[in-house]
């Protein structure tokens, strides 16, 4: 452990003696017909040079920092000029049209930088969500980072943003909304995320005060835009996890490209090393594609797919968990019977289709239909130790229970079925009134049609006694008389479901940009309605319901000698009843569960400096939400359990804060903190800690490279969250039970060396098939926290007290990963 923390600490100090790198430009030449151009020659002002491929395409690297201007030529077409000057590692896309005998049209430089700080969106570098891994690959690795975004459990791709929960975040692919299984319990069980970084080419996010444009979430909006390729590739990533496969190509005439990828994935690396010994085969699989066809400048198509499998077959056997104090040890000892067999299938497909009328006007047609069928069987038997441990070091019974406080089984039994099919059909448009001023607008038709049948008991037998529901009307006479009743099991869930949901949405949204005594003023103004309606086998009082939301935004670039940027936002959020919210913990649907409402203030300012002569920048957002006709939950694991009533009002306030920039020259690393504070009143009875008040957080994500061999890197992903309510035993009143899950504390280390350096020219022979070459591995937890998800409530026979018993997530953990592209 010293000479791991000895090796951190040095890469931290060579990051001072490293060097910078230079901007980037890139973009695709296009005719007047809007058909790619080979062989355009690119050439700067101080001596970089380049030329287009056969599909248009450029790529060109320039010094930041001062005035360059770069030059475009064709035999056939107009000489184009355009001068830069760009930020260290700024990257930029520059699309200009070459004309062949008039004047060059004016050309757009998209510098996605600056849309994103007056929207309130943080954008994510997709090379680096596909350079850092972490224990669950994917966007959601890098979103942990993020002040305001908590997640407490490597094994799941779940987040929280700001006191919501998992089910109350929005996730687009293309415009595309995509979306999850519903029977996911636990992070043991889940699969892949969905996004498939390797095919990412954009990655937006914004964790509150979303525009109007955006769907009905309370929390927060993940928007990613998947690439249309401009060359063959093929790119590979193996780990002792799994691996994946992409692949890339465009037509010779430019219009037909698609991009492909499979993934694989085994946690069993992962879960072999919890607590719970047993056979486990947790296998998860998926393949996606994006394709477009252009059949005109003015018309393309676009298709997104995606098919899914994952499989999660366990046979538990054994458990130790030793908690309490150094003075008073205590373990629990299980021993399992029975096994879990969950399968999850997803089949999702969308269609998109782009009319560019002309340069201002542009119309879209979406369809899209999901397909899910999932079961989650499983009957475990649990027979339980709960006592003292010896402490006597040298003794031969070290760390065995001696004597037992509690004795007991526990028999869990599951036979749930869920088969949903939704259908999206949404016609999307954006005029441009002139070059600062644009409307977008949208109708969307939705249908839900969803099967379930939820079959759950518990049993619990302690010392020898069947334990009845505290709820339960009869009354036991014991021990004046025998008891002659029923045996009833702790929890009994029985229900079979057919739902059908229908729902209309539309919004309309203004955005300006403008200047105002000299300084740059944004505003966005929008309004988003959606009416819905519930019905179903069974359901007879089925109201049509129907909530509006106004939303707005403002920015504000004063011209002020500092680089400064403050906005706000602001709006009603709703978010009208999925199906599971619509099920209450009895498993009955209440059709006539409302929308919840959020109002949303978020104030936030964008500092940009230098330090060093490299670029940084703080951004702060302090935000209230206040919600009322709040649906109340429980958190298990990633279970979420509604009630079904709107019986409760919630509000929730913080401060955000992100420092990021080139500490290293060259690398993005960032600094993040938040402060969250979040509480619900049920009924009137005051108010208490919500199950997501996460307090304090605090995370981290460093890179570094070894300045005298800049191909040697190292990331170093931190996390610490303070503890959230851990839950409470079943029938028990939330008011009586407020304790803490332990802090959650995780640090993720990779390093990697990159054999074939895309920027390098190599005579090897073995190396010339690769564009990039690299081998590494990566500790998981490396300072080997215990942290907890969830509590396991168990009684203690002679006090009639019942312990919580944390369940740890995974410890230390070593991966090798190889990631090649041709």
């Amino acid at each position: 452990m010293k000479r791991l923390h000895f090796i951190v600490l040095i890469s931290l100090l060579f990051s001072w003696l490293s060097f910078s790198q230079s901007a980037i430009i890139r973009g695709v030449i296009l005719d007047e017909a809007n058909l790619p151009i080979e062989g355009v020659n690119i050439t700067a002002n101080t001596g970089e040079g380049t030329a287009t491929n056969s599909n248009g395409f450029y790529e060109l690297k320039i010094p930041f920092g001062e005035d360059v201007t770069v030059t475009f030529t064709h035999v056939s077409h107009k000489r184009v000029e355009q001068k830069f000057n760009l930020k260290n590692g700024q990257e930029i896309e520059y699309n200009p049209v070459m004309l062949i005998e008039v004047e060059q049209i004016a050309t757009v430089i998209i510098n996605t930088n600056t849309r994103q700080s007056v929207d309130g969106v943080t954008s994510i570098s997709p090379q680096m969500i596909r350079t850092i891994k972490g224990a669950q690959p994917g966007v959601e690795n890098i979103l942990k980072t993020l002040p305001g975004v908590n997640i407490s459990n490597e094994l799941s791709t779940q987040y929280s943003v700001r006191g919501g929960n998992f089910d109350e975040n929005l996730v687009y692919v293309n415009e595309i909304e995509v979306y999850r299984p519903f029977l996911i319990r636990s992070g043991n069980q889940e699969g892949l995320s969905f996004v498939n970084t390797d095919m990412v080419h954009n990655v937006d996010f914004s964790a509150g005060g979303f525009q109007a444009k955006y769907g009905d979430k309370l929390s927060s909006v993940l928007d990613i835009t998947y690439r249309n390729p401009v060359d063959f590739g093929i790119r590979t990533d193996l780990s002792l996890l799994g691996g994946s496969l992409t692949a890339e190509t465009i037509s010779k005439d430019g219009k037909f490209s698609g991009i492909a990828g499979v993934r694989y994935r085994n946690n069993s690396l992962l879960l072999n090393s919890l607590e719970t010994d047993g056979n486990v085969e947790p296998v998860f699989a998926d393949a996606q594609t994006y394709l477009t066809y252009r059949f005109s400048s003015k018309f393309h198509l676009n298709f997104l797919g995606n098919i899914s499998s994952n499989k999660y077959n366990f046979q538990p056997e054994n458990r130790q968990t030793n908690f309490g104090t150094l003075q008073d040890p205590v373990a629990l000892i299980v021993f399992y019977d029975g096994q879990e067999k969950d399968q999850y299938q997803t089949y999702f497909g969308a269609f998109k289709a782009n009319y560019f009328a002309n340069d201002d006007l542009t119309l879209k047609l979406i369809a899209s239909a999901y397909h899910t069928t999932e079961q989650e069987y499983f009957d475990i038997l649990a027979q339980y130790r709960l006592g003292e441990v010896n402490t006597n070091i040298g003794d031969e019974n070290l760390g065995e229970v001696e004597f037992s406080e509690g004795i007991g089984s526990q028999l869990t039994h599951a036979r749930n079925d869920l088969d949903a099919f939704i259908i999206n059909v949404e016609h999307r448009g954006d005029y441009n009134i002139d070059d600062e001023s644009t409307v977008e607008w949208s109708a969307k038709y939705t249908h839900e049609d969803i099967r379930d049948r939820l079959v759950e008991y518990e049993v619990i037998d302690s010392a020898g006694f069947s334990i009845r529901p505290p709820l339960f009307s009869q009354t036991n006479p014991q021990p004046y008389e025998p008891f002659s009743g029923p045996l009833v099991a702790f929890e009994n869930t029985r229900a079979t479901n057919r739902v059908q949901i229908n729902r209309v949405q539309a919004f309309v949204q203004y955005s300006k940009r403008t200047d105002w005594d000299g300084n740059e003023v944004f505003y966005n103004a929008g309004v988003r309605s959606h009416t819905w309606n519930v019905s179903g086998d069974g359901i007879t009082d089925n109201d049509t319901q129907t909530v509006i939301s106004p939303r707005a935004q403002f920015a504000i670039k004063p011209n002020w000698e500092k680089d400064m940027l403050f906005r706000i936002a602001s709006g009603l959020y709703y978010q009208p009843p999925f199906y599971r919210e619509l099920r209450d913990s009895e498993g009955a649907v209440q059709p006539n569960v409302k929308a919840q409402q959020s109002f949303h203030v978020v104030l936030g300012n964008e500092y940009s400096f230098e330090i060093w002569n490299r670029p940084f920048k703080l951004v702060s957002e302090a935000y209230y939400k206040g919600m009322t006709d709040v649906n109340p939950y429980t958190i298990e694991n990633v279970r979420i359990r509604y009630s079904a009533d709107n019986n409760a009002k919630a509000y929730a306030y913080g401060l955000d804060l992100r420092l990021n920039g080139e500490f290293v020259p060259g690398t993005e690393s960032w600094f993040s903190f938040g402060y969250l504070k979040t509480e619900e009143n049920i009924d009137d009875r005051g108010y208490i800690a919500r199950p997501t008040d996460q307090r304090l957080k605090f995370g981290a994500l460093f890179q570094d490279y070894v300045p005298n061999m800049p191909d040697l890197k190292m990331y170093l992903n931190l996390v610490y969250n303070t503890g959230v309510p851990g839950g409470s035993p079943s029938y028990a009143d939330p008011y009586n039970y407020q304790l803490r899950l332990r802090d959650y504390r995780r640090a993720d280390l990779g390093i990697s060396y990159q054999l074939v350096n895309p920027e390098k020219t190599y005579s090897s022979r073995w190396k010339t098939p690769f564009k990039e070459l690299s081998l590494g591995f990566e500790i998981y937890n490396m300072f080997n926290n215990q942290n907890s998800i969830t509590n396991t409530w168990v009684r203690d026979v002679y006090s009639k007290q019942q312990y919580a018993i944390p369940n740890y997530l995974t410890p230390r953990i070593f991966n090798v990963r190889l990631s090649a592209r041709f």
